[in-house]
């Protein structure tokens, strides 16, 4: 996976916008990326260090897909109920892991 393909797939999602909303909390030391739908976000990534994405995921499917994959992992200052982490180019296909934004976008998006 690789940062410009991400970003427009992301991007592709009806509605997405992209915005940097954490660069106060980090003082310049990270540049998150993170992606919204209706004002909420559902996938964010650091821009500088482009190993793994956060996403919104259903709280059943949590514990399945860290069974399965090794890359998925709790998420970074979110709550490890609804989001997880997802580590790219390991053993989770690209396929697979877009399915999984897909599916945050419309989790977020159904919610509103």
């Amino acid at each position: 996976m690789d940062i410009e393909g991400f970003r427009t797939y992301c991007l592709s999602l009806p509605g997405s916008e992209e915005k940097t909303p954490f660069e106060k909390f980090f003082h310049g030391k990270h540049s998150f990326l993170a992606f919204y739908v209706n004002g909420k976000m559902f996938c964010y990534f650091d821009i500088d260090q482009f190993d793994r994405c956060t996403i919104k995921c259903h709280p059943e499917e949590i514990e399945e897909l860290k069974e399965t994959y090794q890359s998925v992992e709790p998420p970074y200052n979110c709550n490890p109920k609804y989001w997880i982490s997802i580590k790219f180019n390991e053993d989770m296909p690209d396929k697979e892991i877009k399915r999984l934004v897909r599916q945050s976008y419309e989790i977020v998006h159904t919610h509103n």
